[in-house]
């Protein structure tokens, strides 16, 4: 049975979703402020986290950005719960390490299909014991690591997964929805600018070398060996 941890402050939504939550099999624990919850998080070791982004005691961000830098936590998925909506605030949620984001109000269906697909991405990870290398580019898929021209770049999972895939599918242009099944692991249609956030994102981690991952307009996003990004 997976354990769902909750940080939320507001107590009649945190125990609606635990309800819910183990209404679908899930065994939960829940913290109502920001302090609590990395207390918890560090005692029960949870599959996965449902993390308000307004807490008491500690903002919701410097809980997951805590989390992810912690060795012991740092694999745990986050999915951020807030009543933020800008593109901005989904950017500060992506830039700390949250797997995932969901505005509030959201529907029970809607909660139970992302944790169902955080949890079932995290638990399918290719590990393989082999490099894979393209122009500066190397990633180590059994240890999770990238470097770039020799040097080590540090990734979110998710910005780690989505540079994995299109690598793999070196040349070969994949299409918004195309990744958010393979990489986030959604069956269903949602919000594409996800995927834009996530390339925005690696591109300026990867400083020149981001130049290898290219838009096609319309449809997607590729990326090419044979880029300025490469030939350094």
């Amino acid at each position: 049975m997976q354990t769902i941890l909750i940080i939320e402050d507001e107590r009649d939504l945190a125990e609606l979703l635990a309800f819910n939550l183990e209404r679908e099999g899930y065994r939960t624990a829940i913290a109502f402020d920001g302090i609590e919850g990395l207390e918890t998080a560090t005692r029960v070791m949870p599959d996965l986290v449902l993390l308000d982004l307004m807490l008491p005691g500690m903002l919701g961000t410097e809980v997951c950005k805590t989390l992810k830098k912690n060795e012991p936590t740092s694999r745990i998925p986050v999915i951020m719960l807030t009543a933020k909506g800008e593109e901005i605030d989904k950017v500060v949620g992506f830039e700390v390490g949250a797997e995932d984001y969901v505005v509030k109000p959201y529907s029970t269906r809607e909660l139970l299909l992302r944790v169902k697909a955080v949890l079932r991405r995290s638990a399918t990870e290719v590990v393989e014991s082999k490099l894979l290398k393209v122009g500066p580019i190397s990633i180590d898929t059994q240890r999770h690591l990238v470097a770039i021209h020799g040097e080590e770049v540090t990734f979110t999972t998710t910005e780690f997964n989505l540079l994995h895939t299109l690598v793999q599918r070196l040349g070969r242009v994949q299409s918004r929805d195309v990744l958010l099944r393979d990489v986030w692991g959604y069956n269903f249609v949602e919000d594409t600018r996800t995927v834009d956030t996530h390339v925005t994102r690696l591109r300026t981690k990867m400083g020149v070398a981001g130049e290898m991952i290219k838009t096609v307009r319309g449809f997607g996003y590729k990326i090419e060996a044979s880029s300025a990004g490469s030939r350094l």
